[in-house]
């Protein structure tokens, strides 16, 4: 049998509902010979994709790894290759099965927000994620091949360290365009928590 609960009571369990599903939204501190930069995760939006980016964050998948694409009027990537391969040219890092496409979730691929690379193959996505520095009106869904590119995240703090990767003068490594001539090397990326 279920007890009325009083007025004030009622408020306050009817006003914590909109807190509990705000703190939700994880975020993730991505640490780098750059700087620091913090993530939003929106598993509401794209949960699938978020999922699998959480398992290669909480293995320390992405320790190591660098941003080895930056094109400063698009976006910056990184999370597929590591530095020992960098001088030798780039080997993608073994990673888990791919993951099917989460495009049509809403969010777009504007200044600061964080999206799933792939191939040709719409359902290819792994480990590999990009920020985009400028907005990408053609990366949405469904441009720019019927598929567009699964948004997940948003940079929330330190895209000034973001812009820096963007700056930095890059060169050819074999077939891979758009290097950094120096190294941006990936620490760490560890949840530190949900917004309040």
């Amino acid at each position: 049998m279920f007890r009325k609960l009083p007025l004030i009571g009622a408020l306050m369990f009817a006003l914590a509902a909109p807190d509990d599903a705000a703190a939700a939204n994880p975020q993730v501190l991505v640490k780098t010979s750059a700087g620091e930069f913090v993530i939003e995760l929106y598993p509401d939006k794209a949960p699938g994709t978020v999922d699998n980016f959480l398992k290669y964050v909480n293995d320390g998948f992405y320790a190591g790894t660098i941003f080895h694409r930056v094109i400063g009027n698009f976006m910056i990537q990184g999370g597929g290759f590591t530095k020992d391969l960098y001088e030798g040219g780039l080997r993608p890092k073994p990673t888990r099965a791919a993951i099917a496409i989460e495009s049509r979730n809403g969010l777009r691929n504007d200044t600061g927000w964080v999206a799933m690379a792939r191939t040709g193959d719409p359902d290819s996505a792994t480990s590999q994620f990009f920020i985009n520095v400028v907005d990408n009106a053609g990366l949405n869904y469904p441009q720019p091949d019927g598929h567009g590119y699964a948004v997940f995240g948003k940079v929330i703090r330190g895209m000034d360290v973001v812009n820096k990767i963007r700056a930095m003068p890059t060169r050819t490594v074999g077939p891979y365009r758009d290097v950094p001539g120096d190294a941006v090397v990936i620490d760490s990326i560890a949840v530190v928590g949900a917004p309040r």
